[in-house]
């Protein structure tokens, strides 16, 4: 097929818009790598740009050893956070997207109100810390997870993808041919929702990753703090100038070197995990962001 000029200039003005975009979310982060590399006397005078220059690894270490090596308690935390977080948040997505899914359920409407009505609506930030005091979940690492455990949003993105690419009459079929319903789930709706299980599991631990709002609520122990809580310590030092190296000799100046550049590594060390991790569940993104816009 041979493109006219209009189509030729539409496609040259999208090339064009998509590597803007790029470089604007790209360079950002190279200047953060740059400096987060580089000697904390160059980066203190604003003379790095995107290529480190002094290279050294002293910042990190710096990072790493901080406050007695909260930092790798805080990613050993995080991790812990991140991997039962997601693994309760896929079960009882999973497990109430599949009913609401289902033509048969008596009641759908009424219990799919009842979520709805859960996303717009909440008991607010008091009520919600005296009932997960009175669980006993305060500064306990299930307070963390539990009260965010369930996403409206994420389940009702579940069911639309088993509505619209399982079809019904396949269900029918395995239950005429004598499947429970706890089988069906498990052998036949599960294996076909597995790009729908890749998107869902990016998403919750990305934001089990990220999270910091219900820590620095529900925890009051400093050894059960994930990384966002150690490093929002970290950096609310650096800026205010509160860092201490252990060394009584440091200048004011050199500290302040040193925190500027600390800034840079911290954000690496918060988002290196999931940059790493999201280039093999990216090729799941596009089906899972557009399965909600095919069927409500």
């Amino acid at each position: 097929m041979i493109k006219g000029r209009y189509d030729r200039i539409f496609d040259i003005v999208n090339y064009l818009i998509m590597i803007a975009v790029c470089a604007i979310v790209v360079i950002p982060l190279i200047f953060i790598l740059a400096n987060s590399f580089s000697s904390p006397d160059l980066v203190y005078f604003g003379e790095v740009r995107l290529i480190p220059k002094g290279f050294t690894l002293a910042t990190y270490k710096q990072v790493i050893t901080y406050d007695d090596y909260a930092i790798l308690n805080g990613f050993k935390n995080t991790i812990i956070y991140t991997f039962f977080g997601t693994l309760i948040s896929m079960t009882l997505t999973f497990l109430a997207a599949y009913p609401l899914s289902r033509k048969d359920l008596k009641g759908r409407g009424l219990f799919m109100t009842l979520f709805v009505i859960t996303m717009f609506f909440n008991g607010g930030l008091i009520p919600t810390f005296l009932v997960v005091k009175s669980l006993g979940l305060y500064n306990r690492m299930l307070g963390v997870i539990l009260p965010g455990a369930l996403s409206v949003y994420n389940m009702i993105i579940v069911r639309t993808y088993m509505q619209s690419s399982i079809p019904y009459e396949l269900q029918e079929a395995a239950m005429i041919d004598g499947c429970s319903n706890f089988r069906l789930f498990l052998v036949i709706i599960l294996p076909l929702c597995k790009p729908m299980i890749a998107i869902m599991v990016l998403f919750y631990a990305v934001g089990y990753w990220n999270s910091y709002y219900n820590a620095l609520i529900y925890l009051q122990d400093e050894a059960r703090e994930p990384i966002q809580i150690v490093l929002r310590r970290l950096f609310s030092q650096t800026k205010s100038g509160g860092l201490s190296t252990g060394n009584t000799s440091t200048s004011g100046t050199e500290l302040a070197k040193q925190a500027e550049a600390m800034q840079y590594a911290v954000i690496v060390v918060a988002m290196a995990p999931i940059l790493c991790i999201y280039p093999f569940l990216s090729k799941y993104f596009e089906r899972g962001l557009m399965v909600g816009s095919l069927k409500g």
